[in-house]
């Protein structure tokens, strides 16, 4: 049957849904930021259910449980290691700032001696706007503590529905079959199972791709004298997820805190390790760990973190690129939105040979599809 919707009902139809689902997103955060949430970290965690269910003969409530709680401790345990380090950043901030004067000092004088120019003081601006701060004291200390509580909100929401999407996994799958034609109910099934899978694979590729840049940052950092190497690699790791605009987040952070403790000279050297460490992530471990079949190209990956940023915030930005690759997936198997999944994902070179690192004569490692 033809379809006798012509060009711009449709384009009104489409534009209709976009602007209501942003609006109900907005509208929705507190609720569906840890309900999305949620669902990836259930997918992570369904392989520890099902093998509680099926080797061990746990009941489906006891492998649930079991498995949140495993997630609870990963969290809690990365939650203290991460207080940790603050707090020794924290007890350091006064020598922090002492030696963050004096480095600027240092470099004031150079850049005066060389170019005749004088860097205005970051203390005046302090000082300036002291006042101001103690004026709003309140609405910060107002801001602090919301900002804690949804912080805390969105933790016990993430929890509760992990547990339910994994405890109910299977009526939530034959709902997704049942709400389509039988002709379709195959098709369906084989997209979800696909989805699951790839999903999967995914999000372990981000993980051991966030470990993975973690280590190479805290060696290269630790090599280089720079303290808390750790807690800088840890930042750069996890930031890393969001592409382009995680990694220089984090290289801000870095350069900061090197500029403040070891002085200007080593902050080059500082940028250069980020630069090396984030080209052979891009050449070398997304290929490697995640590959191309669910990956976004920049342009896609951009617009979505802005956008992701714009109705969410933070937690859209992270958030935004597990789902547009979820979208590409299912694009990609739906063929009157192929044209979606091509023009969201890498230039196709059906010609290019796979790249494989050999590592012993035994023990290679091959690209990705």
């Amino acid at each position: 049957m033809k379809d006798k919707l012509s060009f711009l009902p449709k384009l009104a139809l489409v534009l209709f849904c976009l602007i209501s689902l942003t609006y109900i997103a907005i509208i929705g955060q507190s609720l569906l930021a840890p309900l999305l949430f949620s669902f990836l970290m259930a997918i992570l965690m369904l392989p520890v259910a099902n093998f509680l269910e099926k080797k061990l003969s746990f009941k489906r409530s006891l492998s649930t449980i079991s498995a949140v709680i495993l997630m609870i401790a990963v969290v809690a345990g990365v939650i203290y290691f991460f207080g940790n380090q603050l707090s020794d950043l924290w007890k350091d901030w006064p020598l922090l700032e002492k030696k963050g004067t004096e480095s600027f000092d240092e470099l004031n004088h150079w850049v005066n001696k060389n170019f005749g120019v004088t860097i205005p003081a970051p203390g005046n601006y302090i000082k300036d706007s002291k006042d101001k701060a103690l004026a709003t004291s309140a609405a910060i200390v107002g801001t602090t503590l919301s900002t804690v509580s949804s912080t805390f909100l969105f933790l016990g929401f993430t929890l509760l529905f992990t547990f339910f999407i994994l405890n109910y996994r299977r009526v939530l799958f034959t709902f997704l079959t049942a709400v389509f034609k039988e002709e379709h109910k195959e098709k369906v099934s084989e997209i979800v199972r696909q989805i699951q899978y790839i999903i999967k694979k995914y999000i372990i590729g981000l993980f051991l791709q966030m470990f993975i840049v973690s280590v190479l940052l805290i060696s290269i950092l630790s090599i280089l004298g720079v303290k808390y190497a750790i807690l800088l690699g840890l930042i750069g790791g996890i930031f890393n997820v969001v592409p382009y605009l995680g990694i220089f987040f984090a290289l801000l952070v870095s350069c900061l805190v090197t500029f403040a403790t070891a002085g200007a000279a080593k902050v080059l050297f500082v940028l250069v390790a980020f630069v090396a460490v984030h080209a052979v992530d891009g050449n070398i471990l997304m290929p490697l760990v995640v590959g191309s079949k669910v990956k976004i190209n920049a342009l896609f990956a951009f617009i979505g973190i802005v956008v992701g940023e714009m109705i969410w915030g933070i937690s859209g930005m992270f958030l935004c690129i597990p789902y547009l690759a979820m979208l590409k997936i299912i694009f990609d198997r739906v063929d009157t939105l192929k044209p979606w999944g091509i023009l969201m994902g890498e230039e196709h070179k059906p010609d290019k040979k796979k790249r494989v690192y050999r590592i012993t004569k035994k023990i290679k490692l091959e690209e990705k599809d």
